[in-house]
């Protein structure tokens, strides 16, 4: 065996490199393993070869007759076989004498999620690489050229990952339905497949009515396991032939399973009908020809799958129409002001190219997409109506009631939808008040409490329960997570046909947090958290609970002969009093009234006294007769 370290930067130059290094150096036949059709092509441009050597591709898709010759023994001259991985086990090729293994291999990896397979290239794994190995040997002693280094091999896999956890289970699912199977376990598998696999292949029967709700099987469901074919291609047959559409919906199947008879010049699946119908007429009016071989391929399974179910009269099915029965999951609405860009029904996107024949279309099918999880591209799809779309598939009216961000207000819409794609849209006139306000929650919890109009007695409530909740009183959260998690409960039922963000502004804010407050939580926050308390001249002075300690602002002669200092609260905190001038200036701010009457107030009343001569300035302010009033006029 020999191994070579790739050279190059690009797969196809690397590869090249070492065909031409195997075949000036062995003798006899060399069989290339390359991943797929595009690279056997690419590596066979780059190929300079002795004239003896006759290169021959190898892959499903070519016509049998090059197949053929492939593997008949050549006479003369050197045979250098480009091969896919079709020729690792079930061929033997005369005349092989070396192997050349550029260690990719090409599979499908089917996605549950978007109900579509995509085609990935990964690396061999080591009994792959064996079996190919093997090639080597088998009409003769032979050698192995590999595209990697020795230690490259440790990071191979053993093998490859079984068929039952990477391949399309809905035939399988339909069969386990037909035996009473419903879930994974109930079978004894060497190897369980993937339970969301099984579980979206088992969404598609049900969305094709071979599996009810119970996902038991259905007489319809029966009828589909006892044909050969996949279950949707099955369903477009039983359902098309129904409708007086036997031979197009037969047609259409033997399209999606047989080679592509226009090589994928357009997405258009009408050019490919046209082509089978009548090649020669096809080929006058288009700049390209069809492939002969796929048409007569296609033809001939025509023949087979019209056998499989009775014909009956009917109007006919348009081929979108039948494509849809197949793909309800992969209807296909134009996205508005999008060209090209679809989304599916299945909740999938999908885009085509802006050139092609579909890319204006409003609806389509997408038959063929290339599997890519965010955006698949279109590669084969049919045109269909909205209204044929309506008189074979279920739609829903959905009514919706939601805040729209981008409005900054709640938007009421009904909807008629077909899975992912809404078919038609209107204003809700008469949206339940219940509903709009729900919506709106979803705004304040977007917007924030800030975009409430918080008033000054709103904020100082919130503040008086805060500040007794946090002494341990069983008091609602008015934190601001607290009023956000419970929005539905205290604000909803205040929003009263508000709709737009401007107009929260109008919701009485200190109504509904009272709402939050049973009558003996109000006794407890008025007997322990006071709005107010009263200085001795009786005007009441707002409690602020806002900061750590609860504050009051009051002219320092309101207070005469107030002896004992206020408290609040369960542990009788005292409140912190500011002591204002004549003018309403900060004078003093003491927690013991009493103190500052026995040590501060005597330094005070001499600074005062200067300032403000017409007010009074007792000696003694423990027994002064409170007063708002400066000292009467003589």
């Amino acid at each position: 065996m020999g191994a070579t370290e790739p050279s190059g930067p690009w797969f196809e130059d690397v590869a090249a490199d070492l065909v031409m290094k195997a075949v000036a150096e062995t003798d006899g036949g060399v069989l290339v393993f390359l991943p797929g059709a595009g690279e056997i092509r690419r590596v066979e441009a780059k190929l300079n070869l002795p004239k003896d050597c006759k290169i021959m591709p190898l892959f499903g898709g070519l016509p049998f007759a090059q197949q053929r010759e492939v593997l008949a023994p050549l006479g003369r001259g050197r045979k250098i076989v480009l091969a896919t991985a079709i020729a690792e086990t079930s061929l033997t090729i005369p005349d092989i004498r070396t192997v050349v293994d550029c260690g990719k291999a090409r599979r499908a990896r089917f996605d549950a999620g978007s109900g579509m397979s995509r085609l990935v290239t990964e690396r061999v794994t080591k009994a792959e690489a064996e079996q190919r190995r093997g090639r080597a040997g088998r009409v003769a002693e032979g050698v192995c050229y590999r595209m990697w280094t020795k230690g490259e091999e440790g990071g191979m896999a053993a093998f490859a990952p079984a068929e039952i956890e990477s391949t399309d289970l809905a035939g399988l699912v339909l069969e386990l339905a037909v035996w009473g199977a419903n879930s994974p376990s109930d079978m004894a598998f060497l190897t369980q497949p993937p339970e969301r696999a099984f579980m979206e292949a088992q969404a598609l029967l049900a969305s094709l009515g071979a599996l009810d709700a119970a996902r038991r099987i259905t007489a319809h469901g029966k009828v589909l396991a006892g044909l050969p074919v996949h279950p949707r291609l099955g369903h477009m047959l039983v359902i098309g032939a129904a409708h007086g559409s036997r031979r197009l919906a037969a047609t259409l199947a033997a399209l999606i399973a047989e080679r592509d008879p226009v090589g994928g010049r357009s997405a258009d699946i009408s050019l490919r009908l046209e082509a089978v119908s009548d090649p020669s007429k096809f080929e006058r009016e288009r700049p390209y020809r069809a492939d002969r071989g796929a048409v007569s391929a296609i033809k001939t399974e025509v023949k087979r799958l019209e056998k499989l179910v009775p014909d009956r009269l009917g109007e006919g099915l348009s081929a979108g129409a039948l494509l849809s029965l197949a793909y309800p999951d992969r209807i296909a609405l134009r996205r508005k002001g999008d060209e090209a860009r679809f989304l599916l029904s299945g909740g999938k996107g999908a885009i085509i190219d802006a050139g092609d024949a579909l890319a204006n279309a409003r609806m389509l099918v997408a038959v063929d997409l290339d599997g890519d999880l965010r955006e698949a591209r279109l590669r084969m799809g049919a045109v269909v109506s909205e209204a044929e779309i309506r008189d074979l598939h279920e739609v829903h009216e959905v009514n919706i009631c939601a805040w729209s961000r981008r409005d900054r207000a709640v938007v009421a819409r009904q909807r008629v939808m077909l899975g992912a794609l809404t078919l038609e849209d209107r204003h809700w006139k008469n949206a339940p008040d219940l509903a709009v306000a729900g919506a709106m929650v979803e705004g304040v919890r977007e917007l924030g409490l800030g975009a409430l109009d918080w008033s000054k007695a709103a904020r100082l409530l919130r503040a008086r329960v805060e500040w007794l909740r946090a002494r341990g009183a069983e008091m609602p959260d008015m934190s601001d997570s607290g009023l956000i998690d419970g929005l539905e409960g205290w604000l909803q039922p205040f929003l009263g046909g508000v709709k737009r963000a401007e107009g929260l502004k109008k919701v009485d804010v200190l109504a509904a947090l009272k709402s939050m407050l049973d009558w003996d939580a109000m006794q407890l926050l008025d007997r322990l958290a006071p709005a107010a308390i009263h200085a001795p001249t009786g005007t009441r002075l707002a409690v602020d609970y806002g900061e750590k300690q609860p504050s009051v602002s009051v002219r320092l002669q309101e207070m005469f002969g107030l002896n004992q200092h206020p408290v609040v609260g369960p542990d009788r905190l005292p409140v912190l009093i500011e002591l204002l001038s004549p003018a309403r200036r900060p004078v003093q701010t003491t927690a013991d009234l009493p103190g500052f009457w026995a040590n501060s107030y005597a330094d005070v009343r001499k600074d005062m006294r200067g300032r403000y001569p017409k007010h009074p300035w007792p000696e003694d302010p423990t027994v002064a007769e409170p007063t708002r009033r400066a000292k009467p006029r003589k």
